[in-house]
């Protein structure tokens, strides 16, 4: 054999191998297989001759739906496999192209981190995501003020299925109740320090509490008095006067870097009542211009605090739960619910008039004025925002106060109890799982 016919004989060698190895890789993949990534060389040389042999590492298409426990389709949810991210669409889906297979994590604000397992055998993905189920009790300042109080409430959050704390980190009173660094409240003086939150957030994370922050937004008495110029009547700032929208999303943005897991603000509407007529006298508005104005500021604080990890929640007026306008205040809960992430109504049956909900003394009535009052709310609310209604813990003894417990659980909405001075009775709430 000459030396030019052994070597034509390597040759077809080395060529068979080559093809053999390209099949090999491509039986491994799947149907949705695309070559995207570096590929694999591998180089073998004779006295004559150098061939070349690549093989692609497999990548993937891969479609992912986010539904929630009733199949519905969850937008805004954030999708990430390896270091690819997307987010939902307003049907709850995202696709991604070419990928390596790695497990899929979703997250969405007010709904639990879920992970599943991708091995890239599947084209399309079905991720359901369980919402976050808050039972809370408000934490006044006094009781965060006090170590021995505050280490009371943890004790009973712990023998119960209480699993979050709702601190104030600025009330009604108008002051704010740590050391902010917020230029505004220190220029108009209502700093007014009375607990350390972060020592009392991470006591509340080391026990597996989720935290909320209370900011009362529109009424404040100091406020108005320092600026009058964002005053609308009474003790109430203008909520259309942009500028005056920075003084709470600056304590907000300060909150969620603090550690809050959450942000709620309270307040955030207009003012009903007798300071409504000279509000509207003052300044006449429609509902659409009154309904813009609390949904435009809420827009603004979503758009702050999302990218930096915090949920957004907003309490409204039960009232409006029932009704089908506004009932003067700029809140609808169609409109507020497709902003932020929980809607907090506070359902206090004291506070409904006679005749209300088809009660001639509502205050007598705790457990069906809660329940007719979220069969009226539920239908309403956005897709994927959480209904969770503030409950009356005042002039209420434990059985009417789990009564109210009841129906909201019954209805697999969360809850938080609200009493002024911070005061629960263990009987008053549904006790720990073993």
């Amino acid at each position: 054999m000459t030396k030019l016919t052994a070597s034509l004989a390597v040759l077809v060698v080395l060529l068979i191998a080559g093809c053999d190895t390209e099949s090999a890789a491509t039986t491994t993949t799947t149907s949705a297989a695309v070559t995207s990534l570096p590929p694999v060389t591998t180089t073998s040389t004779t006295t004559t001759t150098t061939t070349t042999t690549t093989t692609l590492p497999p990548t993937y298409d891969l479609a992912v739906a986010v539904v929630g426990p009733d199949g519905v389709g969850l937008p805004d949810a954030t999708v990430s496999v390896g270091e690819e991210q997307a987010t939902s669409g307003s049907d709850g889906t995202v696709e991604f192209t070419g990928i390596d297979p790695a497990p899929i994590e979703v997250s969405r604000f007010g709904w639990m981190p879920t992970s599943v397992d991708w091995t890239g055998n599947e084209d399309t993905v079905r991720v359901t995501v369980e919402p976050r189920i808050v039972r809370g009790l408000r934490v006044s300042s006094y009781v965060a003020a006090e170590p021995e109080q505050f280490a009371g409430l943890l004790e009973l959050a712990a023998a119960s299925t209480v699993n979050t704390l709702v601190f104030d980190t600025k009330d009604e009173s108008s002051w704010v109740l740590y050391e902010s660094s917020s230029q505004f409240a220190a220029d108009i003086g209502t700093v007014n320090p009375m607990y350390d939150p972060k020592e009392l957030i991470a006591m509340a994370k080391d026990q597996g509490l989720y935290t909320i922050t209370r900011i009362v937004t529109f009424e404040d008495d100091r406020w108005v008095k320092a600026r009058p110029e964002h005053k609308l009547a009474g003790r109430w700032i203008d909520p259309t006067i942009v500028e005056g929208w920075e003084y709470p999303l600056q304590l907000a943005v300060e909150a969620c870097e603090i550690g809050f897991d959450e942000i709620q603000f309270d307040y955030v509407r207009f003012p009903a009542g007798r300071t409504a007529t000279f509000a509207q006298a003052k300044k006449p508005l429609s509902e659409e211009e009154r309904v813009a104005a609390i949904s435009a500021f809420l827009t603004e604080a979503r758009s702050r605090l999302h990218p930096i990890g915090c949920a957004l929640s907003a309490d409204i007026f039960a009232i409006v739960l029932s009704s089908p306008n506004d009932q003067g205040i700029g809140q609808r809960p169609e409109d507020v619910s497709a902003i932020v992430d929980a809607v907090s109504p506070m359902i206090y049956p004291s506070h409904y008039s006679d005749g209300w909900l088809g009660f001639p003394s509502p205050n007598d009535h705790p457990g069906p004025v809660v329940a007719n009052a979220l069969d009226d709310g539920i239908p309403r609310m956005g897709v994927g925002t959480a209904m969770r209604p503030w409950l009356q813990a005042f002039y209420y003894n434990g059985s009417q106060v789990l009564a109210e417990i009841n129906e909201a659980e019954e209805r697999g909405v969360g809850w938080i109890l609200w009493n002024a001075g911070g005061n629960y009775g263990e009987s008053w709430l549904p006790p720990a799982e073993e």
